[in-house]
């Protein structure tokens, strides 16, 4: 783009995320052009640690539509998970249950694979942008925004899809809108640490002091959680304290041991279940977080955006390519089909795993045959191993 110049394209990307960025290359094998656009920069994109698991076919979709194999060489396979409550662990075999697994992938190497697949193919990226705006979306819509120079661009497009994330400025524009949520009045106390990894698989942990999760990132890096209030200020933890409360939710009679060392980074994580129909408004789409978020609890999140721009890419390739305006009808619906689902899974894994406020111990005795039942059925176990995993895409 020149200073100050009007670009014309077929589709114009609010959010240069691993959902923008898929959705622009799936355009551009489909042939169809786009521009994507973001307010932060490549570097803080690529420095924000975010969810690390992939499900299934988002594996397939980043291998097959060329983007890169890295996720099978350098990402991790998990065949189950461990379920572990009363201080025993129980492994959910996905492969035996399912026959699949997920992959342990961080979402900042998903958006390096998007990014540099996107640089290589050409596409007309700009990231660091500020005031962006949306308008004329019923009719013929544009994005405006300033460049990192202080340029004042243009362009008008066909399209404009909304992947900007959960604080989006394109969900906005959508007129009467529906929005479900529910709100959590838990959070999760996030730490990266310098350590070996406790387990070869996460652990999900249930028990009297509340919630835990054990994942992992590197041979040297890994990456844990617990339930906390909301309100907690991670600077008022201290690593002993960290670790105290990790052992004492973990300790168990089957000799478990977690792998301590220094904590290099600590965060308190607030979340809530939120979806906004419908996905669609005049020539504006909703995709990932701009229409809903779900609690990370079964890693459903970046698996969700990137179900959506699958199924999007489909929808616009026909209405664009085909000339048959009438597919974009069908996306919200196709869409959210697969959102209500996620959204129940990550509801039913949150619920089942952490301490409520003012549960009664019935409410503790309860939760524990949940769980028992879930780990000596092969169906309850199924029922867990085809929702992690993911469901197939029709």
């Amino acid at each position: 783009m020149n200073a100050g110049s009007t670009t014309r394209t077929q589709v114009a990307i609010v959010g240069g995320g691993p959902a923008g960025l898929m959705l622009s290359h799936l355009l551009h094998v489909a042939g169809i052009e786009s521009v994507v656009v973001d307010n932060r920069t490549v570097e803080q994109i690529e420095t924000t640690h975010r969810a690390g698991i992939l499900e299934r076919d988002s594996v397939r979709l980043l291998v097959d539509s060329g983007v890169s194999d890295r996720v099978l060489t350098e990402g991790h396979e998990h065949e189950g998970i461990a379920l572990r409550f009363g201080g025993v662990s129980h492994r959910i075999d996905f492969q035996k249950l399912t026959g699949a697994s997920c992959w342990l992938y961080p979402q900042t190497e998903v958006f390096v694979d998007l990014h540099r697949a996107r640089t290589r193919d050409g596409g007309d990226l700009h990231y660091g942008i500020t005031d962006t705006e949306v308008i004329d979306i019923l009719d013929a819509p544009a994005v405006r925004f300033t460049d990192v120079d202080g340029a004042r661009h243009e362009i008008t497009a066909d399209l404009v899809v909304g992947a900007d994330g959960s604080r989006s400025i394109c969900r906005r524009l959508v007129a009467d809108p529906h929005q479900y949520f529910r709100e959590y009045p838990f959070a999760w106390f996030g730490v990266m640490v310098q350590a070996p990894p406790s387990a070869p698989e996460l652990i999900y942990n249930r028990s009297p002091q509340g919630f835990a999760l054990i994942s992992q990132r590197t041979d040297t890096v890994q990456r844990m959680y617990f339930q906390c209030d909301p309100g907690e200020n991670p600077d008022d933890w201290s690593d002993d304290r960290i670790w105290e409360q990790l052992h004492t939710r973990l300790s168990g009679v089957d000799g478990f041991r977690l792998q301590e060392g220094p904590v290099i980074e600590r965060t308190v994580l607030p979340f809530r279940s939120f979806v906004q129909s419908p996905m669609r408004h005049g020539r504006l789409l909703l995709a990932g977080d701009a229409s809903h978020t779900v609690p990370p609890t079964g890693a459903k999140g970046l698996n969700l955006a990137l179900s959506d721009v699958r199924v999007l890419a489909e929808v616009v390739e026909r209405a664009i390519g085909k000339g048959d305006v009438d597919a974009l009808d069908t996306y919200t619906d196709r869409a959210l089909s697969r959102v209500w689902k996620a959204q129940h899974f990550s509801y039913w894994m949150t619920t089942m795993l952490h301490n409520a406020t003012g549960a009664s111990e019935f409410d503790e005795q309860r939760q524990l045959g949940e769980l028992q039942s879930l780990v000596s059925s092969e169906a309850g176990s199924t029922y867990l191993a085809e929702g992690y995993t993911g469901w197939p895409h029709h």
